[in-house]
Order: structure tokens, then C-alpha cells, then sequence
């Protein structure tokens, strides 16, 4: 019997346009996400012997007549999308198209965007018939079984879809608790990816991104990932799967020079990431690694970290204000903020720090708080922006309720060339303010003398520091003096 045939596709829209990035949009340094959530899912479909096709359309700087043409040679009969809140009506659009040369194929959307706004999206075309909520990878795989078979769809847990003028919700699923049970996401990447289309700027280039857990019990209330996709409950893949793919990485791809871990938080379990980092260390782990984490890890998991090859995290400060973060739920402090600094230039691990600025009690006097927070802390980069509001957060909801969401055309999460817009206001700051502060302190965080003459001497000494710097400030310069708006 014939497989069905699978398109899993990151859809075309603005070049460079990184929609799996927790913050969707063009950014000013180039940025590129591996779209990482279709590409584990499509690993767990090719697991169950599906003819799968992924493309990632932005990535590759695919327009629309590029995908049509391999879409007409491949002949699919299911078509599945990613979606994000600010592309969301051009990603139906392209599902438009498709379903015009292919009348008979399934129309499936995912993502952030069609899990928070379910009904809505089914609203906006009659192509979909499916929209997978949450974490996808099991419930694509059973529906796609389901199809093949001429099965009932109707019990598939995590599934919504059209029936007799209605939209029907199965039941929500469940987490997925064996994570070891999905394949390695790097092998999808070798399949189906090129590594140099993808770009973070605070790792070296090119890297491979994968995920050693999932999920995270902290409720930041602006957090997309948690709300729609990863979940609350943390869980795990097994050490041993992990360094295993670690070692798949480092003999398969000779062009990588690092490793990106996504993880909602990478140390959220000091006693595991003290285990992998020893297995690295014994296995021979030569690429050096970055990884998000907490502000609250401590010393001597700094340095075991450092000696397994970590180079750089990446860490959400957002506010150098305690009544802020409380508001947030970041259960966290500004103390605490100080201390892994201090541990971390101990233990010679850079990080990167972002900060937001717009949240609950917001003004003026708070926010060059937290620009006098990223001074003092000296992180390795930094980015100052809006707090950005999605739908299925805590905080979208807040700003919608209290009038402080200044637009509700998804269009305008974006500026007309694709960077994040600012669509929220304060009590006493317009969205234009706020962008001119956070252009402000992009200014006075990057042309500190001090600062300059910090990046010369780490690139002096660090040949590959020196690269990566070079590449993002090409880019990052252009935007240095102009304007978000």
C-alpha cells in the first residue's frame, strides 16, 4: 500500500522571517530559528514509515511559485503549516493556494497561533480541516494513520475539526512523557535542512539546535512556548539519548561549530545537567554549546558546565525591578540577577541578556532601572524591547482586558519590513515611546567605551568570538541609529 504523502512546511512569507523564534519576526540581527517543533514531529512521522516532505520556506528564501513547483512534483495528500500570531493570515493564504492545485489533500495548521486562536483560525478559510492543538508530534502521527486508513478521527485526542457546520474539540492530550520514544531531531535537519540557513548571534556559526526537555513550571505570564506548545510540567529526555545525539552531531555534521540547547530552561534541573555535563566531558564532546537558562543556578553548576564546553547562555532579566518580575511570575529576584553575573564571569561563561520593557507599573524611573541592571551585570550581548504580547498568554489577555493593546490586527505585530512592532501601550507611554527608549538603551548598552574595548580584546584573543561578532554586527549596525518605527 502506498504511504501517505506529507508536506510539513514552514510557509513563505517576509525573508528571513523566523516564526519558530518565541518572539516571531525579521529581526535586526539576522536571526534564524531552526523551525524545531516540525522538525521533531516530522522525524516521528518518517519513524512510522510516512512519505514526508519538509521545507522551510523562509529559511531557504523559498517564495510561493518555489514551493508550488516542488509541491506539484511531490503530490501530497496532507498539507500541514506552522503558524504564528503576526503571519497567521498569510499562512492561511498559502494553504489556500496548495488546496487550489491539490483539492483532495488535507489542510492541517499548528503552532502557537492556531492553538491559542482555534475557532477564529478555522474561521479565516474553509482549506482547513484540522487544526492540531498543542504538542503535535503524537497527534499528527494518528491522524495521518487515521486518514490512510479511512479511520474515525473523532477520538484522536488534541484534535479540532469541521463536522456538520460546527467545529468539534477532541480532548486535550496529554504531554508526551517519553521524549526518548521521538527521533533525533538533527537527523530530520541532515534529511531535510541546511545548517547555514539558521543564525543566533550569540552562538557560534553555523550551529545545530536540538531539545533535551520540554517544558517549564515557571508561568512567566508573557510566555508564548509554555501557554500553547511545551507546556507547564518539565520533562525529560534520558541522558544517554541526548549524548548520544550529541556524538551523532559531532561526527555528522562537519560544518558545525556549536551546539544551541532550546530548552524552556536548560538548568532546570542542576542535578541532571551536572550528569550530561560529565557524560560530555567522558563521551568527548568537542563542539562548544549555549542554552537557556534561569538567573538562579548555581556556581559550582556554572563550572561544571563550563568544563563540558559551555560558552555562552542566554538569560530573560527582563526587569531590574522586583514588583516587576513579582507581576511577571518570574519567582525570581534582582539579587539573585547580581550573584549569577558574578558566577558566571567567574566561571568564564559569557551570557546574553534580555530585557523587556512595558509590563504591569511600568514608567520611566523603572525602566532605566533595568538599563542600569544591564550595565552593572555586563552581559556578554543584550536586547531591549517592548514586552510582546501573544494570544494564549496570561499577559495578552491583561493588556487586551485594561485597554492597553493599541491593535488587535495581527498584522501589526510586525513593522511594514517585518521587525517586532510595539502593540501595547502604558499608563503614561505611547508604543512609539517605548521603541524610542528601547532604541535608547540599545545605544547606551553597545557604545560604552567600555564595552567596545571589551568585545576588541575577546575578539583578539578568541578567533571564533571574532567571527560571530563580525557577522552579527554587519547587520546589527545597520540598525544601530534607525528607528524601529
Amino acid at each position: 500500500m502506498d504511504r501517505l504523502k506529507i508536506l510539513m512546511l514552514n510557509p513563505p512569507f517576509l525573508k528571513r522571517f523566523s516564526r519558530p523564534q518565541r518572539n516571531p519576526g525579521v529581526t535586526r540581527s539576522d536571526t534564524m530559528y531552526y523551525p524545531y517543533w516540525m522538525a521533531y514531529a516530522t522525524g516521528y512521522l518518517e519513524k512510522g514509515g510516512f512519505d514526508v516532505r519538509f521545507y522551510d520556506a523562509p529559511a531557504a528564501g523559498m517564495d510561493y511559485s518555489d514551493l508550488e513547483k516542488r509541491a506539484l512534483e511531490f503530490k501530497p495528500d496532507m498539507l500541514v503549516l506552522d503558524t504564528s500570531t503576526p503571519s497567521i493570515h498569510n499562512d492561511v493564504n498559502v494553504l489556500n493556494q496548495l488546496k487550489a492545485k491539490f483539492p483532495n489533500a488535507k489542510g492541517v495548521m499548528v503552532g502557537t497561533h492556531a492553538t491559542a486562536m482555534t475557532d477564529e483560525t478555522f474561521s479565516f478559510s474553509e482549506s482547513i480541516d484540522f487544526i492540531l492543538r498543542g504538542e503535535y508530534d503524537y497527534t499528527l502521527r494518528e491522524l495521518a494513520e487515521a486518514l490512510e486508513n479511512g479511520g474515525d478521527f473523532s477520538n484522536i485526542q488534541g484534535v479540532s475539526y469541521r463536522s456538520n457546520g460546527t467545529i468539534a474539540h477532541n480532548q486535550q492530550r496529554a504531554l508526551i512523557s517519553d521524549l526518548d520514544e521521538i527521533p533525533f531531531v538533527s537527523e530530520v535537519y541532515k534529511r531535510h535542512l541546511n545548517i547555514w540557513d539558521y543564525f543566533n548571534p550569540d552562538c557560534l556559526y553555523p550551529n545545530v539546535t536540538i531539545l533535551t526537555g520540554r517544558g517549564c513550571p515557571y508561568r512567566c505570564s508573557f510566555c508564548l512556548w509554555t501557554a500553547t506548545l511545551s507546556g507547564y510540567k518539565t520533562r525529560f529526555r534520558s541522558v544517554e539519548s541526548v549524548l548520544d545525539e550529541l556524538m551523532y552531531i559531532q561526527n555528522t555534521f562537519s560544518d558545525a561549530r556549536a551546539i544551541f540547547f532550546e530548552d524552556d530552561i536548560f538548568t532546570i534541573n542542576e542535578k541532571r545537567c551536572a550528569e550530561l555535563c560529565e557524560g560530555m566531558i567522558k563521551r568527548g564532546l568537542k563542539l562548544p554549546w549555549n542554552a537557556n537558562s534561569r538567573a538562579d543556578i548555581s556556581a559550582e553548576t556554572l563550572k561544571i558546565m563550563k568544563r563540558a564546553g559551555c560558552r555562552a547562555l542566554c538569560v530573560g532579566f527582563e526587569t531590574g525591578n522586583q514588583e516587576i518580575l513579582d507581576a511577571y511570575g518570574k519567582r525570581i529576584t534582582v539579587g539573585q540577577f547580581y550573584e549569577f553575573a558574578e558566577n558566571a564571569h567567574k566561571a568564564g561563561i559569557h551570557f546574553h541578556g534580555a530585557f523587556i520593557v512595558g509590563g504591569p507599573g511600568e514608567n520611566l524611573q523603572t525602566m532605566e532601572k533595568t538599563l542600569k541592571l544591564a550595565k552593572d551585570i555586563k552581559p556578554d550581548t543584550a536586547q531591549f524591547y517592548p514586552l510582546m504580547v501573544y494570544p494564549g498568554t496570561v499577559e495578552y489577555q491583561r493588556m487586551k482586558e485594561n485597554g492597553m493593546l493599541v491593535s488587535d490586527r495581527y498584522e501589526d505585530w510586525l513593522t511594514p519590513d517585518g521587525l517586532h512592532n510595539c502593540i501595547i501601550r502604558t499608563q503614561d507611554m505611547s508604543p512609539e515611546e517605548l521603541i524610542r527608549w528601547c532604541d535608547h538603551a540599545r545605544r547606551e548598552f553597545y557604545l560604552r567605551p567600555s564595552f567596545i574595548w571589551y568585545k576588541f580584546r575577546q575578539g583578539f584573543w578568541d578567533r571564533d568570538e571574532r567571527k560571530r561578532t563580525i557577522k552579527a554586527f554587519r547587520v546589527f549596525v545597520k540598525h544601530l541609529y534607525r528607528p524601529s518605527v
